[in-house]
């Protein structure tokens, strides 16, 4: 993994700032018509949906020290809607604190999912980023991956993200990002551009100390952030 120590960590904030203004100024020099013509195909306005997994009743996978997978979601959702707020891009959350208005006898998991599927489809041409942790029985699995559906623009936004999170965050991570096997609700049941973002292992030690990084946070929030502009704009491929 690249960090090693917080000094190494706070370059790579660094660069990550950078990156993420150098992407955002180039897709304002693309509308105003300064980059080639190839850059300046149609665009559509589309809303950045921030889905941060699990919440409530809900925690989501377990780390060994007690870490809630549904608390970390929630705080990188929080700082990538920070981003977006900053740099005027539309946006929507899909929860915006823990709380619920169920009991444990009443939640329902597909009941759950469904309304988050209607909040996504109630937003004007939406993008959709669910922010996830994975978790394996044993603690050697490591590092970011990226799920995308099966619906248009999905691949690419889902290849793209994947591509800047190993870049930027884990050079050493030999995952390729992966479509949805049906096995996700949400991304099976939307139909605009949609990801899932495996952002880290709760079962790896490693793993579980950066997620828990205000730092860290960060620099997953900046990736991601990129990523949409990049994509929403078409001023980068990959």
């Amino acid at each position: 993994m690249f960090i090693g120590n917080d000094l190494r960590l706070k370059k790579r904030l660094v660069v990550l700032v950078c990156f993420l203004t150098a992407v955002f100024s180039l897709s304002i020099f693309a509308a105003r018509g300064v980059m080639t013509d190839t850059l300046m195909k149609e665009k559509t306005a589309y809303t950045l949906v921030i889905d941060a997994g699990h919440g409530g009743i809900d925690c989501g996978a377990l780390a060994a020290d007690g870490s809630r997978e549904s608390d970390i979601n929630l705080t990188i959702a929080q700082k990538l809607r920070a981003l977006a707020e900053f740099y005027a891009l539309d946006n929507a959350m899909i929860r915006q604190d823990d709380t619920t208005k169920s009991t444990s006898e009443e939640y329902s998991e597909h009941s759950d999912l469904v309304h988050r599927v209607e909040l996504v489809n109630a937003e004007s041409n939406p993008v959709l980023i669910s922010i996830h942790q994975n978790s394996y029985p044993t603690g050697q699995p490591s590092g970011p991956q990226v799920i995308y559906a099966l619906s248009g623009g999905s691949e690419a936004f889902g290849k793209l993200t994947h591509a800047n999170l190993i870049t930027m965050l884990d050079p050493q991570n030999r995952r390729v990002a992966m479509p949805d096997d049906g096995s996700l609700y949400m991304l099976s049941h939307l139909e605009c551009p949609a990801i899932l973002v495996e952002c880290g292992f709760m079962s790896n030690f490693s793993d579980i100390e950066r997620l828990k990084s205000t730092e860290y946070q960060t620099a997953l929030s900046a990736v991601l952030a990129a990523s949409y502009i990049q994509y929403s704009t078409g001023t980068i491929h990959t």
